[in-house]
């Protein structure tokens, strides 16, 4: 063939271009791709979710109603519900093919992926992700169960909500030694990192979790009122100053490390109105701080009067309330509180009654309620509620009692037969404000003394716990530790907490383990190497400690040998033999000397010859002007008069 007519075909070839893309394999790069009608398919899809999702409400509202008819309902409405998700699941995928095949006809020839198992069907692609169910279970959804499960952790949570006793911190405790006599007075700061307590024993110790060890050592003991017994201890707002009341009649302040900030000064005995005096008269019976104000604090005393105080004004108290019992005459109070925000003023006394002033009324009480107690019985404690609607009152009388501030008439619940021999055992509300709990005193060998728990709702005993072998006197539930400090009335103060429930506090301490001993120290001479000094100044090298110590031994200076006896007359202000004594000296020298100087001139002329041969003092300086002493002769004649009788010698 000739070239020219090749060159012809190849253009012809290249002219058309189906058979030129055929030729080199490419002929289905130019295929137009398949579009979609993306707008349609999201309507369809929405369709059938809202269909889904009404059918689903439908089915649910007949399951809640074929519940209560039976279980045969039941399993019908299953097997309905089932047919007709199956059904509505079937209408969706066929809409969907159906928008799928008018949007490309050959859709179905390309789709990615590998091909569908011949197996899959319609029923498997109904089916829910998850394990295979069993072959007895017959429930309606595979996630039941799970729902089930934190339907029931829930109620489980409800529950312990509802039940209050599981919230008590009592799982664990710790036992702190304060000594051998009453805890009085137990005080926690607000943030809850220093406990101190007050005894019988006129002591006060500090005690700092963060800082103690298994030990359980406190940091500092004082006595800060003297001899006075220890009736109350509390941290201000703040927690930087500490008020004691004490068993006299002068209330103190003391700073975080138990230095004297401010005494109260104390009042004028012989003046009738107490109200005239600038201070107590008597032994105080209890104190507290005020909930807002920092610097205010209130006393209570024997004298009959409740007293405000301001911390800058130690001179004389702020205000006095004094109560009064039915007939007008004083009436000693044994405890006082403020109210949760310091409005009001609480004081339980002698006769049995409460009454309650406003803080800024101190003449007239707003609320008083006689007889709230036995009279002639003790009232111990006064507590507010943590909502400030409640009073709670420990009494004398072996019975603690809640009171509505509301209806102050008579009592909302009485619990009898809680055994009280203290003027200061204490009642206080959980954090919750949902337990009220009160300790209960006991004889020697006669039990062991209890916390007691109450329900605040119902008044039934929810809870107790046995403390120790003696009376719990003391008790404070700390709502931001979550843990209950108890004072004892045989010196002990315990901390009850859970691991779990409570923060800080004793979970500090009881981690940390007992520091060691220090042991007694030998000093020796240290030892300094110097491998590059000079042969003259190196020191030998030293080989064993044994060895040193044995050459220091010998050593008199280092091994500090006794001195040995004075031999002769003594030297250096030290005295010689004869036991070596200032009185041995004494009994040598001056006891022991059989010189008679009963004759005066005999004991002069005695160191006569002795001053006349070597002059010392005095003859020096007169040696040119002095005389020649010339002492008188005895004569026979004096003798004579020396030797005559008593009767006979002239009288002078």
């Amino acid at each position: 063939m000739d070239p020219n007519e090749v060159d012809e075909a190849s253009s012809s070839k290249m002219s058309g271009g189906g058979d030129f893309a055929s030729v080199m394999g490419f002929s289905g790069f130019g295929k137009k791709a398949r579009t979609f009608d993306l707008d349609a398919i999201f309507e369809q899809t929405r369709r059938t979710a809202i269909e889904r999702s009404q059918h689903i409400i439908e089915e649910r509202e007949k399951e809640s109603q074929m519940e209560e008819e039976g279980e045969s309902s039941k399993a019908v409405k299953l097997s309905v519900h089932s047919q007709r998700d199956k059904a509505a699941a079937a209408t969706s995928r066929k809409q969907e093919s159906e928008c799928s095949s008018d949007s490309s006809s050959d859709s179905e020839s390309e789709l990615i992926g590998p091909p569908v198992p011949p197996q899959h069907t319609v029923e498997e692609e109904e089916e829910l992700v998850g394990p295979p169910l069993p072959p007895g279970y017959t429930g309606s959804t595979a996630y039941s169960d799970d729902d089930d499960d934190e339907e029931q952790a829930q109620d489980d949570d409800d529950d312990d909500d509802d039940n209050p006793v599981k919230k008590i911190p009592d799982t664990h405790e710790i036992t702190l030694q304060h000594g051998t006599k009453t805890v009085s007075a137990l005080g926690l700061d607000p943030s809850g990192a220093r406990l101190v307590t007050g005894g019988s024993d006129y002591d006060v110790r500090f005690w700092d979790f963060a800082g103690m060890d298994q030990a359980l050592q406190s940091f500092r003991s004082l006595q800060p009122c003297e001899c006075h017994q220890i009736h109350s201890l509390q941290y201000s707002a703040t927690g930087d100053v500490i008020l004691v009341v004490s068993g006299n009649a002068q209330a103190k302040v003391l700073d975080r490390d138990g230095f004297s900030v401010m005494e109260c000064v104390k009042g004028d005995q012989y003046i009738v109105d107490m109200a005239n005096t600038k201070g107590h008269t008597a032994m105080l019976n209890c104190g507290c701080w005020h909930p807002k104000i920092k610097e205010e604090f209130m006393t209570c005393s024997n004298d009959g009067t409740v007293r405000t105080w301001d911390l800058n004004s130690e001179k004389k108290h702020k205000s006095v309330f004094k109560p009064r019992s039915l007939q007008g005459k004083k009436v000693i109070p044994t405890c006082c509180t403020y109210s949760r925000d310091g409005k009001l003023i609480a004081a339980g006394c002698q006769d049995g009654t409460i009454q309650i002033w406003d803080r800024n009324l101190s003449v007239h009480t707003k609320f008083h309620c006689r007889q709230a107690h036995t009279p002639g019985s003790d009232t111990s404690c006064l507590s507010f509620s943590y909502d400030g609607m409640t009073l709670a009152t420990r009494g004398g009388d072996d019975t603690l009692k809640t009171w509505d501030i509301r209806n102050f008439r008579k009592p909302v619940n009485v619990a009898a037969g809680l055994t009280n021999y203290f003027a200061m055992t204490d009642c206080c509300f959980s954090p919750d404000d949902k337990l009220l709990v009160t300790g209960t005193s006991v004889k020697k060998d006669e039990g062991s003394g209890k916390l007691v728990f109450f329900d605040r709702a119902t008044f039934q005993r929810a809870h107790e716990i046995e403390v120790t072998d003696a009376s719990v006197v003391r008790c404070l539930w700390h709502p931001k530790l979550n843990q209950i400090m108890v004072g004892t009335g045989n010196g002990l103060a315990k901390v009850y907490y859970d691991p779990v429930k409570s923060h800080r506090g004793a979970k500090l301490c009881v981690v940390k383990s007992k520091r060691k001993e220090k042991q007694a120290e030998m000093l020796t001479q240290d030892y300094i190497i110097t491998p590059h000094a000079l042969p003259m100044f190196r020191e030998a090298r030293q080989r064993s400690t044994r060895k040193q110590l044995e050459k220091d031994r010998l050593d008199p200076k280092k091994s500090h040998k006794p001195e040995p006896p004075v031999s002769g007359p003594g030297r250096g202000g030290r005295v010689a033999a004869h036991g070596g004594t200032l009185s041995s000296f004494i009994v040598k020298n001056i006891a022991l000397d059989k010189t008679d100087d009963s004759n005066a001139r005999e004991a002069i002329l005695r160191h006569a010859q002795e001053a006349s041969e070597n002059p010392y003092w005095v003859a020096p300086a007169y040696t040119q002007t002095q005389p020649v002493p010339v002492f008188a002769e005895e004569s026979e004649e004096d003798e004579e008069a020396d030797n005559e009788p008593e009767w006979k010698k002239r009288k002078i």
